[in-house]
């Protein structure tokens, strides 16, 4: 009888975890997928039809709003990256009792709305903002020169609000790094510059791996920084489906879109932790 409920007890600790999962997360995933291949509107009802065509309908019309959200992604990770490693060495390395404090800083802007941050660029970057009323006052730019509804406007928001989850991995990562070993690199003759590329950065590596899932997942599906920092010429997929969703009511077009959407995302990630070498990944992380 002891070794039944032995044999059970890590089941009834993940039941709880388990049943928020299936009820919050694979019965909508499941509904979202039978409602991609159904037609009607919300007037007449929707029927199951296996109408397919729903993919295709919605990739043409929307495909350059689809390649859009990918390079706003890639683009919004890629300085994630330029911005947090060197912030996340310099804390793990040069922070010393400080650390705490740092990091605190970093997640302070959380203790704020997500939509409040967001907005408040608005205010920021606004032609007659804080920064470039000043500016075009002084001459220093034209009367005409705005950054809101631009490309920029929208990778700098999302840069702004994802920072942190690239912040954090790669000071994880840093931080467990053994310096006998940066040390022993040293004691070898190599540099810093050899120190770095050989030592460190393949041992902090899986941080980086981290990070880039952490922010590329939810930047490419982002929706609300292109609706509040962008233009009509900025619109992102996320921005699509919402309208499919609540405006158009055209469910099954934007249940389609957003499984096209987690298909790409998903086919990219295993993409890139092929490329990366997930294993050789995780035996730097554990060396």
């Amino acid at each position: 009888m002891r070794r039944l409920q032995s044999a059970l007890v890590p089941y009834l600790l993940i039941l709880p975890g388990g049943l928020w999962l299936a009820v919050f997360f694979a019965a909508p995933l499941v509904f979202l997928f039978s409602m991609c291949t159904q037609t009607g509107d919300l007037i007449s009802g929707f029927r199951q039809a296996l109408h397919w065509q729903n993919y295709t309908v919605g990739f043409s019309n929307y495909h350059d709003q689809l390649i859009r959200s990918l390079i706003y992604g890639g683009t919004a990770t890629l300085v994630c990256i330029a911005l947090s490693y060197p912030t996340a060495y310099w804390i793990a390395f040069r922070g010393g009792s400080r650390k705490s404090t740092y990091l605190f800083l970093i997640l302070l802007p959380f203790f704020v709305s997500f939509v409040l941050r967001t907005i408040s660029w608005q205010y920021i970057l606004g032609d007659n903002g804080l920064v470039l009323e000043p500016l075009k006052s002084l001459g220093v730019i034209p009367q005409n020169f705005r950054v809101l509804a631009t490309s920029t406007a929208v990778i700098g928001g999302l840069t702004y609000n994802y920072l942190p989850f690239m912040i954090l991995p790669i000071y994880v990562a840093l931080e467990r790094i053994d310096f006998r070993v940066v040390e022993a690199a040293y004691d070898l003759y190599a540099g810093r510059v050899q120190t770095f590329l050989r030592v460190i950065f393949p041992l902090s590596l899986p941080g980086v791996f981290a990070g880039v899932l952490l922010n590329f997942v939810p930047v490419a599906s982002d929706y609300f920084n292109a609706a509040v920092l962008g233009g009509t010429k900025n619109t992102m997929i996320g921005n699509i489906i919402q309208d499919e969703f609540l405006n158009l009511q055209n469910y099954p077009v934007g249940a389609a879109l957003s499984f096209t959407l987690m298909a790409i995302l998903l086919v990219g990630i295993f993409a890139y932790a092929r490329a990366l070498g997930t294993e050789q990944v995780l035996e730097a992380g554990a060396a």
